[in-house]
């Protein structure tokens, strides 16, 4: 396995989900620690406790991926007879870099609430709380004619140019370009001090912000020239709704009581609090990740039957409850399912050892 630097790791993150997006309350990004930490091993888990510090030393990772953030605020001290200074003494003493990724992994896709939904069988689902729209840029590259597709395809690989139910969306023009290279450059085509004519291609494709850094470096390793020539600008079209919570429906009609029992299993818990009658007709189906009962009347204006979140308030669900919506709470600790996809992405991106903390943290027992 090779090394790399945590900031590495951290960019994947970003990427997927940006820092940016996260709610004004939260605290996300580095945790404790150094982004420059050399990484050989990461752990990825839902909550930061000191027991998962202390499997996380036993297993030599290096950082821990975490989606609940290990400090919500700016601690007044470090007391280390207290369980958050123990655990921020044993991460520095052990050199254990923590980054957390909440409520912008919460809104992302295919994040949190993309895969509480997907686990259930929700089709044709979308953010049912929209908080924002994700700005849209056009992104034009001159390239000469013999690399033209190879350049048109990194860009779509790396996600531009996808327009609804489209991909590989561009537009093309052609035209001259006129370049110079000087005393030490090795040009793809030319001689040092001599002006060069190429016949190029300009592609345009639009791209969105989450995407934008994946398809500059695209360019970059496709592109022949040492110095491809590109820019990017802002257009102000209507960019993708990014939103908390998904909404969706069922492949086919069931019932509360039908529905719950598949809920159970999806999400691993043995029970579940429900409201309403167990006979409702279940056909479309609100998600909220973590605690999302103050979403409820969102789900009833969408025409959710259904709405499943965690941390359910006895008055909220009576509310829910007395409007005709029904709820089920799972508990808080199913977000733990997003786990197996931050390993994945970590693997796919970096030649590095991923392991999930097998660590207990669910505070509850159901007896």
């Amino acid at each position: 396995m090779k090394t790399i630097k945590a900031k590495e790791v951290m960019r994947v993150m970003d990427d997927w989900a940006p820092e940016t997006w996260a709610f004004d309350w939260d605290n996300v990004g580095l945790q404790v620690g150094g982004k420059n930490k050399q990484v050989s091993k990461v752990m990825v888990t839902l909550d930061v406790l000191e027991s998962v510090v202390d499997e996380a030393i036993s297993e030599g990772a290096d950082l821990i991926i975490a989606h609940h953030p290990l400090l919500f605020q700016k601690p007044d001290t470090i007391d280390t007879d207290k369980a958050k200074g123990r655990i921020l003494q044993k991460l520095l003493a052990h050199d254990i870099t923590v980054y957390a990724s909440h409520t912008n992994l919460d809104i992302a896709e295919g994040g949190v609430n993309d895969v509480l939904s997907g686990s259930i069988g929700l089709q044709r689902t979308k953010p049912f709380v929209s908080l924002f729209q994700e700005k849209v840029y056009k992104v034009a590259i001159h390239v000469p004619h013999d690399h033209a597709e190879d350049v048109r395809n990194a860009m779509a690989e790396a996600g531009g140019g996808h327009l609804g139910e489209y991909s590989h969306c561009t537009f093309q023009i052609e035209g001259e370009g006129t370049f110079k290279p000087l005393e030490g450059a090795d040009p793809y085509i030319g001689a040092p001090g001599e002006m060069e004519r190429v016949d190029e291609l300009k592609i345009e494709t639009i791209v969105k912000e989450n995407d934008l850094n994946s398809v500059v470096q695209a360019i970059a390793k496709a592109h022949p020239y040492e110095e491809p020539a590109y820019d990017v600008y802002e257009v102000k079209i209507n960019g993708e709704n990014r939103g908390l919570g998904r909404i969706g429906t069922l492949a086919s009609p069931t019932n509360l009581e039908s529905f719950t029992e598949k809920v159970k299993k999806a999400y691993q818990v043995p029970s579940v609090r429900v409201t309403g009658d167990l006979n409702k007709p279940v056909k479309k189906v609100a998600v909220v990740g973590g605690s999302g009962e103050d979403f409820f009347k969102a789900a009833i204006s969408k025409g959710a039957d259904v709405l499943i979140t965690g941390d359910v308030t006895f008055h909220k669900a009576q509310d829910a409850w007395a409007e005709g919506l029904a709820i089920i709470d799972p508990g808080h600790h199913v977000e733990k399912l997003v786990c197996p996809e931050i390993k994945r992405r970590v693997e796919e991106a970096f030649d590095v050892e991923v392991i999930i903390s097998e660590t207990h943290t669910e505070p509850f027992r159901f007896i």
